[in-house]
């Protein structure tokens, strides 16, 4: 508990509307309990306490300047007795790197796309609307998707500054979905969106205790979202709780294997189920491992068999080819995206981009380069030999060869390991320094397989999650895996708002000479 006499808990912790979860507000809304305008203030007048003032998280990049218009138009569709959908009022924040049709710019953190205002809706989007969702923000992330460069800082962009992770505010919130993971924690919006290529959904959603759910690749649509990788890339719901993160993909999904998740939750799931452990996976911090023993005894009570498994061992080349098939992808899909943007943009290609940020190095290089950039730029278009090479290699490693193999061979209907480690303190001398990353999260993040990341416990005030990963279109028995386990362990920290691990009584006394 924090000490009494500082105004962290008291001044910062959310209360009435906004300290709701979604389900909870999704159902008032429909039911006219509350007002989707009321709503829609609380959180704008949260954001300006919370992220714009107080702690600074620096969470949000934008605001929707029409959020409140939208708010006032729904509750009177309500009123005339109109239908409603699922989202009728519920104020979602969006990832800056997912196009909207509102007067916000599509920036991915970066100079370069300050005039990038878009006039449509990512397919996300217009379905999310379709839903009665009102598009309240733009959340702050690593700058492109934190695929600049080698040594970056997560979290940090030069539009937007350090995203603040709310349980400590000198500790790592973790990308490249930061402000989105910051901004569920830190209850900014019922809801928010991610983007990950390789954990950007799991780990802000681990490091900030909330949920976070990567889906399997294709099932939401990536069009109009600034890229990464065409094989990896997925948007995902961030949320306070499982059952919201159903409710949000099930208004998102697009792909042809959508069902309703919301209706697929089964507080029973893990009753006869058989759930494969990745015991080399643990990593080697002894709290984590605590806290993920307790989550796995928790799942034998409720009547799931766990099956020790030990996961592949990735071909020498796994890590180099994958970031190979990075760069070849980043390069392509980079440059097909910027040439559909206005012609308010005026840097059209990958080589433009790094050019501006030589150009204005005193503010977009101030904390690291963009060996990431230069790497991508000198690679061959999507029909190279090594391209497809790599590519065909790392996805039969992780599919056949790896998560298929295992739930196959093992005879279990999902895997099962921490979600990641505690964050670390943000360093912009050394930039991102991890301690020892337990999970599997890149397997799944390679495969394009789905992964969940539910809330397990804290240790000094610091979240890790523990994580759910299934086959291909498996979203929903992994939903539901993981709901049944939140259900029964409720785990979610509220944020406390520390400054350093030292405003902890027990570790002030440790750290001060008697």
């Amino acid at each position: 508990m924090p000490k009494q006499d500082t105004p962290t808990t008291p001044a910062y912790a959310a209360s009435g509307l906004t300290a709701k979860p979604l389900p909870e507000l999704a159902e008032a809304l429909k039911a006219g309990d509350i007002s989707a305008e009321a709503l829609t203030l609380a959180y704008i007048e949260r954001i300006q306490a919370v992220d714009q003032s107080g702690p600074t998280l620096q969470a949000v990049l934008s605001l929707n300047p029409d959020a409140m218009a939208q708010a006032r138009a729904l509750d009177a569709k309500l009123m005339a007795g109109e239908p409603v959908g699922l989202l009728h009022g519920v104020p979602i924040l969006v990832k800056d790197n997912i196009e909207t049709r509102d007067q916000m710019p599509t920036t991915a953190g970066s100079l370069a796309l300050e005039s990038n205002f878009s006039e449509r809706d990512a397919p996300l989007i217009a379905a999310l609307r379709a839903e009665g969702a009102i598009i309240l923000g733009k959340t702050n992330l690593s700058e492109w998707a934190n695929f600049r460069s080698n040594t970056s800082m997560s979290g940090w962009s030069a539009l937007g500054g350090q995203v603040r992770n709310p349980h400590m505010l000198d500790r790592n919130p973790c990308g490249s979905s930061s402000g989105s993971g910051v901004a569920a924690a830190a209850s900014l919006a019922a809801g928010t969106i991610g983007t990950e290529t390789n954990g950007s959904i799991i780990c802000p959603s681990t490091v900030n205790g909330v949920v976070g759910f990567k889906p399997t690749v294709g099932l939401v649509s990536q069009e109009y979202i600034v890229p990464i990788s065409s094989s990896q890339d997925t948007a995902g719901p961030i949320t306070k709780t499982v059952e919201g993160a159903a409710l949000m993909l099930t208004a998102m999904a697009t792909g042809e294997a959508k069902t309703d998740y919301v209706a697929a939750l089964d507080m029973q799931a893990l009753q006869g189920r058989r759930i494969g452990v990745l015991r080399d996976a643990e990593g080697d911090n002894p709290h984590i491992r605590a806290l993920f023993e307790d989550a796995l005894s928790e799942m034998e009570k409720s009547g799931a068999t766990l099956v020790d498994i030990k996961g592949p061992d990735m071909p020498g080349e796994f890590w180099s080819k994958s970031y190979t098939v990075l760069l070849y992808e980043f390069k392509a899909t980079l440059n097909a995206y910027l040439a559909t943007t206005p012609n308010t943009v005026t840097h059209r290609t990958l080589k433009d981009i790094i050019a501006f940020n030589t150009e204005n190095a005193v503010t977009e290089l101030a904390l690291f380069d963009q060996s990431i950039f230069e790497a991508a730029e000198a690679k061959g278009g999507l029909a190279s030999e090594d391209y497809i090479a790599a590519r065909d290699f790392v996805q039969s490693a992780t599919r056949e060869n790896g998560i298929d193999r295992m739930l196959v061979e093992n005879n279990v209907d999902a895997l099962v390991a921490p979600s990641g480690p505690f964050a670390p303190r943000v360093d912009p001398v050394n930039g991102d320094v991890w301690p020892d990353w337990p999970g599997a999260g890149s397997m799944a993040a390679v495969a394009g397989y789905p992964h969940l990341t539910v809330p397990m416990g804290t240790y000094r005030g610091m979240p890790v999650g523990i994580s759910f990963i299934g086959g291909k279109d498996q979203d929903a028995k992994i939903l539901s895996l993981g709901y049944a386990y939140e259900q029964l362990s409720q785990k979610r920290p509220e944020p406390q708002y520390y400054q350093t691990a030292e405003d902890l009584p027990e570790i002030s006394t440790a750290m001060n000479r008697h």
